[in-house]
């Protein structure tokens, strides 16, 4: 007890009015439909079999803090990935259901702070990395002139994918960008660097990719058939991805960097890579979706040994998340593994396990290692964080919704906010939390208003974590006083 409270005391005096000698690195990385199951320290922790062992990220958690109640903003990526990036509520965006096709208008508005914009007001150098999905701006190429906008109905071919012209990390506060638009499941099948197409070999051409082609590497198309490379394969995605992180690092460490790097893994289709980093990947675990939690363990491992290399990392701030909860596929689950750990429902799910997340912060010399926390936090508070390490001044209406988790961070034991929404998947339902209570409000799909909602079901999570005892009527006041706070919320 002793050595902790010096330990505190210690890291508060350092910490103090978030001033630092040398501003830290910065890397964010976000996992694409990883749950707190898929992370063996995790498992560990809340005392669950371990199948998928992940031991670079599991030395980040045992070096930092790990958290215990952390939330993607939705159970989905595409309205998470917009909170994350702006420190908004999915429900603060236009669409705020999600904005799932790249050549659909982007979320971001002009008078959002972005990450990028953030640190770039910081004084960093900032990098994007993977999967955007949040839209954007690509002439029609039967007339330059306009902006193509998708039906997604059938494969969209007048599109010009040799440049994005807004609506991308380069107009969001990124100095690099090297980018899949729909991450490996979606149009376009083509990388980007910077605002240009990116072609994979000398040979490559933007042409349409068909399921009958991709039949020749052995991979499913998770969506539809559109434009791309004509040399996508997805198997090469992910090491191409973490290669130009570790770049990124190399040609930038001798001055302050911000890196939000967001893997491909482990979306469909799950086409592992042979090798990854000298280190075997396809074929290690009974599943390929189980390779790809490995090959997500693997390319953070890349980037602490680059950053190593460079002599940077004492001096780097890790933040490592995800965009919604794990995936329940019954191979998987066949296998002992537990993408969702002790929680019920995945990816897609009002319950906890389709947006309870790992969320691990590492920061040497200021974080104390091997410390967790149990508040209540969400992806997007990485942005008030981020902003309170740095002293940077945020608008009123910007980032609104997120709120700094550097209090936790520093040891102090308190709740950053007293109430909490997270938001579902198809189904359209959203979560009202108020300490143990959770609340979980239908909206009607027919009302695209979102104004028509019903109260659907209230746990106590202390007691029932399962959410197998729905108490939506034995506590009728506390539904209603709770439906109340949460309309007022929803509706600020």
């Amino acid at each position: 007890m002793k050595n902790y409270i010096i330990y505190a005391l210690t890291l508060l005096l350092a910490m103090g009015n978030t001033v630092y000698a040398q501003s830290p690195n910065v890397i964010v990385i976000l996992a694409d439909d990883i749950g707190t199951g898929d992370i063996s320290h995790y498992q560990r922790h809340f005392d669950q079999q371990v199948v998928v062992e992940t031991p670079h990220i599991d030395r980040l958690a045992s070096e930092g803090m790990y958290f215990t109640d952390a939330h993607s903003p939705a159970a989905l990526c595409a309205p998470s990935r917009y909170a994350i990036i702006t420190g908004n509520s999915t429900f603060r965006s236009y669409a705020p259901w999600g904005v799932w096709g790249a050549y659909q208008p982007s979320p971001i508005e002009d008078e959002d702070l972005t990450l990028g914009e953030l640190m770039q007001g910081a004084g960093y150098r900032t990098g994007f990395f993977g999967k955007w999905h949040m839209g954007g701006d690509w002439r029609r190429k039967s007339n330059p002139d306009e902006i193509y906008r998708a039906p997604r109905n059938e494969p969209e071919m007048d599109i010009d994918l040799t440049e994005r012209i807004a609506g991308g990390p380069m107009q969001n506060g990124f100095d690099y960008a090297f980018t899949f638009p729909s991450g490996i499941q979606d149009v376009p099948y083509a990388v980007f660097e910077n605002n240009r197409w990116y072609p994979l070999t000398d040979s490559s051409e933007l042409t349409l990719i068909t399921q009958q082609k991709m039949n020749k590497l052995d991979v499913k198309l998770d969506k539809d058939e559109g434009l791309g490379d004509s040399a996508w394969d997805p198997h090469d995605m992910g090491p191409l991805l973490a290669q130009k992180a570790v770049n990124f690092i190399a040609q930038n460490s001798a001055e302050p960097f911000f890196m939000y790097y967001c893997s491909e893994a482990v979306h469909l289709p799950h086409t592992p890579p042979a090798t990854l980093n000298g280190e075997s990947i396809a074929g290690t675990y009974p599943v390929p979706h189980m390779d790809m939690i490995k090959e997500l363990d693997e390319q953070i491992g890349m980037m602490i040994a680059a950053l190593k290399a460079q002599g940077v990392y004492e001096n780097t701030l890790i933040v490592i998340t995800s965009d919604n909860g794990g995936l329940g596929f019954r191979e998987t689950l066949a296998t002992g593994h537990q993408p969702s750990s002790i929680y019920s429902g995945h990816k897609n799910s009002i319950l906890e396990g389709g947006h309870r997340v790992p969320l691990i912060a590492s920061w040497p010399g200021q974080i104390q290692p091997g410390s967790s926390s149990d508040a209540a936090v969400q992806g997007l508070d990485i942005h008030a964080t981020l902003a309170d390490i740095l002293s940077q001044k945020v608008g009123k209406q910007q980032a609104v919704d997120s709120r700094s988790m550097l209090p936790l961070l520093q040891g102090k034991d308190k709740a950053i906010r007293k109430q909490m929404i997270i938001q579902g998947g198809t189904s359209r339902e959203m979560a009202y939390y108020e300490g143990d209570w959770k609340l979980i409000v239908q909206f009607d799909q027919k009302d695209n208003s979102n104004k028509t909602r019903t109260p659907k079901a209230l746990y106590n999570l202390k007691e029932d974590i399962k959410e197998k005892n729905n108490l939506l009527q034995s506590e009728n006041r506390r539904v209603q006083k709770m439906f109340v706070r949460f309309n007022e919320m929803r509706d600020s």
